[in-house]
């Protein structure tokens, strides 16, 4: 009997969003989280600095909300790869990171009405040229970096859909949305200018800091542990095959995550058997050993592609198809061949009890 495996989020078409129970309960979440904020922002503001105009509040709320949502973003991923507890926050991380856009613009609306929309040069003309102190610190132009990093997060959330990375190709498409941190470069030190030009309060300057500490040491933490993960086992032992593990250290319907010639593959144990295939999802290259077995699929934890673990193949009508290792289990121990299938072939699983 065939797996029942569940199309849900596979694209072999383009469709509208799914909202199923979870993305909504996530983006009410976000919604809510971000309106929140908003109000307690602004109340602050005004209880603590009832001098300060409505709109410098709602420029300061909106812009503070960006930053930190952008920080949230950058987080996601790392902290994911830390800890499994994580992995629901990738579930919908693209409808965070538009969630991001949306608050900069806002903040770059309000901006430039109030700041550059009543003289007779074009507003965006004039945050290129109203300043051009570029040989001051103190007075440098910080309003164009700005400019720079909503310039990045609008292309990567116009790209968002399903459709630019089938069309763009998956390669493109990535190097687009690595963007993201030349954005965050650009948006730190739009805010660092900025404060040093117009506050005297050291907290914003160590915030900002004690954030870009936080960011720096989460990338290179996971890093350093798929560094140390990535690396070969050993050499082959039998017939080109090498010894993994014992069935036992892999929990059902779990897999464990190895790096064979340069390749990371993911074994999984399900229903008495082992199965090999590609780590990378063909989505957005996610991590599928770090998913798990749905009603006999392989589904991949950040959007919930999903692929047979015999054949690499999504269920019909989607057509999806991963790299497949042949495996086995002896001596109790399983071993795998390190030479990838092509894409979509079949290989027998593993019996445990052989």
């Amino acid at each position: 009997m065939p797996p029942r495996c569940s199309a849900t989020d596979v694209g072999a078409q383009y469709q509208t969003v799914l909202w199923n129970r979870q993305k909504k309960i996530y983006d009410l979440t976000l919604v809510t989280a971000i309106v929140l904020y908003l109000g307690l922002f602004v109340g602050l503001g005004f209880a603590l600095r009832p001098q300060a105009t409505a709109e410098t509040l709602i420029i300061r709320a909106l812009g503070s909300g960006a930053l930190l949502s952008l920080h949230v973003v950058l987080s996601i991923g790392p902290l994911a790869r830390l800890d499994r507890r994580f992995l629901p926050l990738l579930y919908n991380r693209r409808h965070f990171g538009i969630a991001t856009f949306l608050l900069g613009a806002g903040h770059a609306g309000f901006a430039l009405f109030q700041f550059h929309m009543l003289g007779d040069t074009h507003p965006l003309v004039s945050v290129l040229v109203s300043n051009t102190r570029f040989d001051s610190l103190s007075q440098f132009p910080f309003q164009p970096l700005g400019l720079l990093a909503l310039t990045i997060l609008f292309l990567m959330a116009a790209t968002s859909h399903d459709f630019w990375l089938a069309n763009l190709t998956a390669p493109v498409w990535k190097a687009l949305h690595m963007l993201v941190y030349v954005a965050y470069a650009a948006l730190i030190l739009h805010v660092a200018l900025g404060v040093l030009q117009a506050e005297t309060d050291p907290l914003l300057a160590v915030l900002l800091a004690l954030g870009l500490v936080w960011i720096v040491s989460i990338h290179l933490t996971a890093g350093w542990k798929e560094r140390n993960g990535d690396r070969a086992l050993t050499t082959p032992e039998q017939d080109d095959y090498v010894p993994i593990c014992s069935p036992d250290e892999i929990a059902e319907n779990r897999a464990r995550i190895v790096c064979l010639s340069g390749e990371r593959i993911a074994i999984f144990r399900y229903d008495g058997k082992i199965s090999a295939v590609s780590n990378a999802c063909q989505h957005q290259n996610g991590p599928l050993g770090e998913g798990r077995v749905i009603d006999g699929c392989i589904t991949c934890p950040w959007h919930g592609y999903q692929y047979s673990p015999d054949t690499g193949a999504s269920p019909p009508p989607f057509t999806e198809k991963i790299p497949t290792f042949n495996v086995r289990v002896a001596d109790g121990r399983i071993w795998i061949d390190p030479r990838p299938n092509p894409a979509g072939t079949k290989v027998e699983p593993a019996r445990i009890d052989e």
